[in-house]
């Protein structure tokens, strides 16, 4: 199975940019759909982004659409979330996670099976 590690997180101002990763260990990180999940203190943990495996199709929240673009770099196996004018909205812990063959059910949270333990991301306004 594979083991995922997020990193990248940070305090930042309003507008400012950060980059997580979400690096893959035990298993090639191309074999798997991966997607972006985020939970702010007392909500539900919510879809940010994903990729299928094919790295052809992408897709992001309307909330984050134009702001935040999923990556994969097979190389170094690794999956990238780059946030771009971020807002006090935005802060959450943010994870990564990853399956096999997630289908349409690439927005909801409940059908992944391997999760990373979480990057804190905290906007200032």
């Amino acid at each position: 199975q594979v083991q995922l590690a997020e990193s990248g997180g940070g305090l930042v101002q309003a507008g400012d940019s950060l980059r997580l990763s979400c690096a893959a260990s035990g298993r090639t990180v191309s074999r798997y759909d991966m997607g972006w999940f985020r939970q702010a203190p007392g909500k539900e943990r919510e879809f940010v982004a994903a990729m299928r495996k094919s790295s052809i199709s992408t897709y992001v929240a309307d909330s984050v659409q134009g702001r935040f673009t999923i990556s994969r770099d097979n190389a170094k196996n690794t999956v990238y979330l780059q946030m771009n004018t971020l807002k006090p909205e935005d802060t959450a812990v943010y994870y990564c996670a990853a399956h096999l063959y997630i289908g349409p059910y690439l927005r909801d949270a409940l059908r992944y099976d391997y999760w990373g333990q979480g990057t804190q991301v905290t906007v200032s306004s």
